[in-house]
């Protein structure tokens, strides 16, 4: 049955308008430049220090020349205070079994540490290391910064938890991407001139993020740091960021490693 005039009349204008929109839509997409690629970026060694051996590395800040560190595994576990010229410990103390420590941050005069299955942390005194508190936080604990205001928690997937430091609940929640590519697994955490950057588990690279997005910024590849002769152990790997805010020194260091070293990024 043929329609009206009328009704034809409009049903050829709406077919025409759908085929120029979807032509649109497709040269649209054709012509769209394509998204931008992450930059990545390499290192200069500026000096190499001692590293305790048998410290799982999990947590690690710089504050009035020395190094604060957290150690992992259970009846391993420990928070230290750390010269840097020599890599002595100058103070140190345990964490009972089972716990596992995890990542540390320093603020407002008080250490956090975080444990890794207990969904358990540690608040101690900056100076005499006497524990001060406990707080309590959901899932895993891997690493641990703050940006003067929060503390900020990665748990080993794409996510970064803000955390009040006073009572320790949920501010803020980010996910962590690369373009459209989750990024998880990520562990010790440090911030860094209004970034986040985060050692990712088993990789040899550190992303720098960006704290209101989420979105990757950047890639440094640390490839090369350490000699794969000089550690035996599987988990020997990439893991600790302290950055000295004075004099704008970065240092890196890894699980188990002989070595400390202060880099500087090459871009």
């Amino acid at each position: 049955m043929k329609l009206p005039q009328k009704k034809s009349l409009l049903l050829a204008f709406m077919l025409a308008v759908g085929m120029a929109s979807c032509q649109t839509s497709a040269n649209s997409t054709l012509n769209a430049p394509p998204p931008k690629e992450v930059p990545k970026y390499g290192y200069s060694i500026v000096n190499v220090y001692g590293h305790d051996t048998n410290a799982f590395t999990q947590g690690l800040e710089f504050h009035d020349g020395k190094l604060l560190e957290g150690t992992g595994e259970s009846g391993r576990s420990s928070l230290r205070r750390v010269a840097l010229e020599t890599g002595d410990v100058v103070q140190k103390v345990d964490l009972p079994p089972p716990y596992f420590g995890e990542g540390i941050t320093l603020l407002n005069g008080r250490i956090y540490q975080l444990t890794w299955q207990h969904q358990l942390g540690f608040i101690y005194d900056a100076n005499s290391f006497q524990k001060q508190g406990e707080f309590h936080y959901s899932g895993e604990g891997w690493g641990l910064t703050n940006d003067g205001h929060s503390l900020i928690l990665s748990d080993g997937s794409n996510r970064i938890r803000f955390l009040d430091p006073d009572n320790q609940s949920v501010t803020k929640t980010i996910s962590v991407f690369d373009g459209k590519r989750a990024i998880d697994k990520l562990n010790e955490i440090e911030f860094v001139n209004g970034e986040i950057y985060a050692n990712i588990w088993h990789r040899n690279q550190i992303a720098t993020i960006d704290p209101q997005t989420g979105l990757v910024t950047s890639w440094i590849d640390l490839t090369g740091l350490l000699r794969r002769d000089e550690v035996s152990d599987e988990e020997a790997v990439l893991n600790g960021i302290a950055y000295d805010k004075a004099t704008n020194r970065l240092f890196v260091t890894g699980k188990l490693w002989p070595k400390l070293f202060e880099i500087k990024v090459k871009k």
